[in-house]
Parts: C-alpha cells; sequence; structure tokens
C-alpha cells in the first residue's frame, strides 16, 4: 500500500498546481519519497493554501526545481518499488486526483487504481465498533474527522503547521497501522501510545 500526501496550489486539480509530494511504503515504510516542484505554467495560486502548506510564490515558481510533469514521472517510477500500488491516505481522492492530473498534464500512464483506502473512513469505522460516538460539525452536519481528530483520536498530537507532505504521509501510514492492526509503526510516533490498548 501507498500511504501519500500532496500540498497544491490549490484545491481543484484541473486550476492549480502540486507542489509537493511525500510518500511511503506501509509494508516496507524505510521505502519512502519526497519530492517538491515549481508550478506549472498557468497554474492558479490561492493564497489559503500557501499558508496551509508554509510555501511562498518564490519557491513555487522556482524554475531551477522540478517540474510538476517530472515529479509525476519520478513518483510513477518510485510506485514500481512497492509490491502493492492501492493509495492510502486522510481524503485520499484528492491526492490521488492531483496526481492522476499531472500525469495527464505530463502525458504519463496512469498506473493506480480509482479505489483508495481512506483513514476518515477507517477512523469513523473503528469508532463505531467502539462505541465511540464520530464528532460531527453541527452547522454543517457532517463529519469532523479531519487528520488532526484522527491523529488525536490514535494518541498522537496534531499534524505540525505548515503542513509537509512527507509529515503527511507518515501521519496517514502510523494512524492506518493503529486504526488496523492495532500496532505502532513508525519510529516518529514510538513515544505516543494506542489510547485503546
Amino acid at each position: 500500500m501507498i500511504v501519500l500526501d500532496v500540498e497544491a496550489s490549490g484545491t481543484n486539480y484541473a486550476k492549480h498546481s502540486i507542489v509537493s509530494v511525500g510518500a511511503l511504503e506501509l509494508e516496507n515504510p524505510g521505502n519512502r519519497v519526497y519530492l517538491e516542484c515549481h508550478i506549472w505554467d498557468g497554474a492558479h495560486i490561492e493564497d489559503d493554501a500557501m499558508k496551509v502548506n508554509g510555501f511562498t510564490h518564490e519557491q513555487i515558481t522556482d524554475s531551477t526545481k522540478i517540474t510538476e510533469a517530472e515529479l509525476a514521472r519520478q513518483f510513477v517510477e518510485w510506485s514500481y518499488s512497492t509490491d502493492e500500488r492501492t493509495l492510502a491516505g486522510q481524503n485520499v481522492s484528492f491526492d490521488r486526483d492531483f496526481l492522476k492530473a499531472a500525469a495527464e498534464r505530463a502525458k504519463l500512464s496512469w498506473p493506480f487504481a480509482h479505489r483508495t483506502i481512506d483513514t476518515h473512513s477507517l477512523a469513523w469505522m473503528h469508532m463505531v465498533k467502539r462505541g465511540v460516538q464520530p464528532p460531527i460539525d453541527p452547522q454543517k452536519r457532517h463529519s469532523k474527522l479531519n487528520l488532526d481528530a484522527v491523529l488525536n483520536y490514535c494518541g498522537i498530537p496534531d499534524e505540525p503547521e505548515p503542513h509537509n507532505a512527507l509529515t503527511g504521509a507518515l501521519s496517514h501510514a502510523e494512524v492506518i497501522s493503529r486504526l488496523l492492526y492495532d500496532k505502532k509503526i513508525l519510529p516518529e510516533f514510538e513515544q505516543f501510545e494506542i489510547p485503546w490498548k
């Protein structure tokens, strides 16, 4: 399983660009990749997205960095080093769709399936099976299980800010291991106990 996280210049994969991707193989967590790129020509930039990922306009338009197309190529190439390529993460359809759009813009073939494993769904199910009420936003009347809520449920502090794609991927992998197998997987989170054990 490939656990990944994408940071982007906005939230719409058709208008915005990837700025970084981090990933690791769940079954072999030492097999990791982290890539940064400059945005594709004409990509839009949302200031709110830059606040989340901490990149500056200068950093994401720096032409000395690899292109988004090269990032997509290197990510796909790295994925061939994994035994199983199901994509996983928090709201991973966002990450998958950004990478797929980048691959299409680069005219690369897309080797990943549409099916994914979402930590939000895993955490929701884990809570329900334990008799814990998942948090609901009272105004919007939908789930409030964002990554920080899932991390906290699994005994881990909030994701550091600004967000980093590799840190995000590591966080997703750790909660997947805890939710599915009741075990810690990464040394970065060893000091945090699993609350339900």
